[in-house]
């Protein structure tokens, strides 16, 4: 039911929904002026102005990364149709969001399954990014309608320990997901090099050129934003040529792309299917570009801006991540028709270099297992050279780009979740040294298969992480006292419950194959432990999202972190009725539209 402007608004409500209505206000009172300034209307061009973000717990001031905020232009005669110009503003988070698709895990996932199945795999990649695109659609909305990123409003919305542990779970995706980083600029360098420099030294190397990127964004966030661009280019350029100098054969192409099937696949080949959902959807994406999305100045006190902001960040993210999806498809379909169906000595015979990588002999007839370094080998046994170092090139820039996204969404959820403000130096520091020392042990003390194949356990520990990022973000994007009119539609909500549900299908998965393949008792035990308390961690933050339990909305932390009732207002008609749109807990009044 929705007020008129009539007076209809002066009816009383029960006592009930009264309570109801303070509980679920919006967070928009505790905004920073930065983040609800109105631009000039007389402003027409696309320029940066400068505002200081500031804590929303502490108060204290925030230079961490927002320190300049890229200002939307106005519509031109009040004209609200399609701009180009409103694009380009927006243009920056979702390609940023995109390059966590990019990553060498995800390369390495990409050529696997090129390897093992053919083409049989590419709807799946497909279908892995539109799921991708969905969830960050969700993400972005959240972080543009409350104007907060998901770690602010988890430390609000959840208990301490829950927090915690949700903390925890993020970090180590990001973790995991940063020497899956570091791993892909060793071998990059190592191939470059043409061995001379060892993969430890390539690890250590990326400590060096992580802090000398990180400094990128004092030079203004847009630059950054290009810089970002540039390497996607670079990933596109590269893989684009290995595309084009094996030549696959379209027809198989198109029907890998449109026919949702994999017939003849064999165990690994199902394995690799259902890792790739866990290698493309990174679960710290979802609190990185709901962060990213809060450098645009919008005025989120009028519905036409926010609803404005969510379409083009939709739109944005739906071009990155074809890109990112082409970039994929590229990778997938080199392997698919160069490696597919070869047997291990045909490869060997014409490339003996890979003979030094294995562990063990193989015969003739086996299946080789490809990785970056041997896809790399092979590339420059079949196809010259130049295919070895410019897929080097491509890892590199892969690995590059990638640390660095992965830095921003360690910093945010520290920031968010514990409230604790480290600069940006410690940060890296902490969490490559994380990353870095259990990677250097295996390079210097291990051969190149067992680094290589350190990916494979990454993908799965990404996987795992999902729901402790998928739950929340249903659940916030649910809420009508952070949402309001922008709340998750029926529709929206059953989509991403089923998908829930099959990450956890597939978590489940992943979980009888590792016990299985454990034989030894206290393993299969400690499996059983751990899988155990990481059921019921999940079971918390589905009823969370449910709403069966109440702590979210009595919480103290959550009363003082949304402040005084606050709905949206404006300043022309169309926004009166956005302003008069109220949502009440217990469903007397509501309007989930989802916009």
């Amino acid at each position: 039911m929705m007020r008129s402007r009539e007076g209809e608004s002066s009816l009383s409500r029960s006592g009930a929904a009264q309570d109801a209505s303070k509980e679920y206000g919006t967070l928009m009172s505790v905004l920073s002026p930065s983040d609800t300034e109105t631009p000039s209307k007389g402003r027409r061009r696309l320029e940066l102005t400068s505002s200081r973000a500031v804590d929303d717990v502490s108060g204290q001031k925030n230079e961490t990364y927002f320190e300049k905020k890229v200002v939307v232009p106005d519509y031109p005669n009040g004209w609200y149709g399609f701009s180009f110009r409103k694009l380009w503003a927006f243009t920056g988070p979702g390609f940023l969001m995109s390059i966590a698709y990019l990553d060498p895990g995800n390369i390495e996932s990409d050529l696997r399954s090129g390897a093992l199945a053919g083409f049989k795999l590419i709807w799946l990649l497909l279908l892995a990014h539109c799921i991708g695109l969905l969830l960050q659609r969700l993400s972005a909305r959240l972080g543009v309608v409350s104007g907060k990123h998901m770690a602010q409003i988890s430390y609000a919305m959840y208990p301490k320990i829950p927090r915690i542990i949700l903390w925890l779970m993020i970090e180590i995706a990001i973790i995991g997901s940063d020497m899956q980083e570091v791993i892909g600029t060793a071998i990059a360098l190592n191939l470059l090099s043409s061995g001379r420099i060892p993969l430890y030294g390539g690890v250590l190397i990326t400590i060096v050129d992580t802090f000398f990127f990180l400094f990128l964004d004092k030079y203004g966030l847009r630059k950054l934003e290009v810089f970002f661009g540039f390497l996607i280019t670079i990933m596109a350029i590269t893989f684009g040529y290995e595309y084009i100098k094996v030549d696959p054969n379209q027809i198989d192409v198109i029907k890998g792309v449109f026919i949702p099937w994999c017939s003849h696949c064999n165990s690994q080949a199902i394995t690799q299917a259902v890792g790739i959902v866990g290698a493309v959807i990174m679960p710290h994406n979802f609190y990185l570009h709901s962060a990213l999305v809060r450098s645009r100045e919008v005025n989120r006190n009028t519905r036409k801006e926010v609803s404005e902001a969510n379409k083009y960040f939709f739109m944005e993210s739906g071009i990155a991540l074809f890109v990112s999806f082409v970039i994929n498809l590229f990778v997938m379909c080199v392997f698919a028709a160069g490696f597919f169906g070869k047997a291990a000595g045909e490869i060997i015979d014409k490339c003996p270099a890979i003979n030094k990588t294995l562990t063990s002999p193989v015969a003739y007839n086996d299946t080789l297992d490809v990785d970056i370094y041997v896809g790399g080998l092979f590339l420059g046994c079949f196809y010259g050279l130049p295919a070895l170092y410019i897929w080097a090139v491509g890892i590199l820039a892969s690995g590059q780009s990638s640390t660095m996204t992965g830095t921003y969404a360690g910093q945010f959820a520290m920031e968010g979740f514990l409230n604790i403000r480290w600069k940006r130096w410690k940060r890296v520091l902490l969490t490559r040294s994380v990353a870095i020392l259990p990677t250097v042990f295996v390079a210097a003390f291990s051969n190149i298969n067992r680094l290589t194949g350190m990916n494979d356990v990454l993908n799965v520990v990404q996987s795992l992480q999902i729901p402790f990022a998928l739950l929340p973000l249903l659940h916030f994007t649910s809420h009508p006292g952070i949402m309001k009119s922008f709340q998750n539609g029926i529709g929206m909500k059953i989509a991403v419950w089923l998908l829930g549900f099959c990450i956890l299908g597939i978590n489940v998965y992943f979980s009888i194959e590792t016990f299985l393949a454990i034989s030894v008792t206290w393993g299969r035990v400690l499996i059983s432990l751990l899988m155990a308390i990481y059921g019921v961690f999940v079971l918390y933050f589905i009823t969370a999202a449910l709403g069966l339990h109440q702590y979210c909305q009595k919480s103290q932390i959550f009363q003082d972190f949304i402040g005084a009732k606050a709905d949206f207002h404006s300043e022309d008609d169309d926004n009166d009725e956005f302003h008069d749109q109220i949502v009440l807990v217990n469903g007397q009044e509501s309007d989930s539209s989802d916009i």
